[in-house]
């Protein structure tokens, strides 16, 4: 790797594939290479890096896990593959941890450096970044449900993700159905039902008149 200069590097990496020479310049001057020993965190879940990290050489994995330590693997990345990217565009934190699985070269962008390759925050153009990066973190976070959660967690994380604070009290407007509820927990439209109705007699939610449904006390989906 030192062999290399980081315009030889930043070259070789297809995420800087369609970059102009002026454009790579600037990238290979603002980067910094990077190796991670084996079973090292590159990023972790629930935290801010403020970084992109470009894989160069090795192997990582993408994890996610709850809060008795289980994990999933989500993806395995290689060389020219990359991390971070999305912390970076919405400013939230890591949706999932990154470890190395074996010794691995990175080259590390810092956030004010990355900024300056994205379009002005005002244009169309980052508003679909923002949108697209929201329905990734959406994605993790059902890969990690459908995983890690029974039936009754899956169905809580799901009411939670669908309310919304109405003067402290958390509150879902439109009718949930039990049929797309299903769909979206990976269980069947009677399982849904029993753990629906579960939950009002045991006065955990309840469900208005007019199809709204109230959580009145603390759901564990953990």
């Amino acid at each position: 790797m030192s062999m290399l200069s980081n315009l030889d590097l930043i070259r070789r990496v297809p995420l800087f594939s369609m970059l102009t020479a002026e454009q790579a310049q600037g990238i290979a001057d603002s980067v910094v290479k990077r190796r991670f020993r084996r079973g090292e965190l590159v990023v972790e879940q629930g935290r801010k890096s403020n970084a992109l990290f470009i894989l160069l050489n090795g192997r990582a994995r993408v994890l996610t896990s709850d809060t008795r330590g289980r994990e999933v693997i989500l993806a395995v990345l290689e060389a020219g593959d990359y991390v971070g990217e999305m912390s970076l565009i919405d400013n939230e934190p890591h949706s999932a941890t990154v470890r190395a699985e074996i010794q691995t070269d990175m080259l590390v962008l810092a956030r004010a450096d990355f900024a300056r390759c994205l379009p002005e925050n005002s244009t169309l153009s980052y508003a679909i970044l923002r949108g697209l990066v929201k329905r990734l973190r959406n994605a993790d976070r059902q890969i990690e449900s459908l995983a890690l959660l029974d039936v009754y967690g899956r169905v809580a994380r799901t009411l939670l993700d669908m309310a919304e604070d109405v003067d402290g009290v958390k509150i879902i407007r439109h009718k949930v159905s039990r049929q797309d509820m299903a769909k979206v927990v990976g269980a069947s439209r009677e399982m849904v039902s029993r753990v629906m109705k579960d939950l009002e007699d045991r006065g955990v939610i309840e469900t208005q008149e007019n199809g709204s449904v109230v959580i009145k006390e603390r759901l564990q989906n953990d």
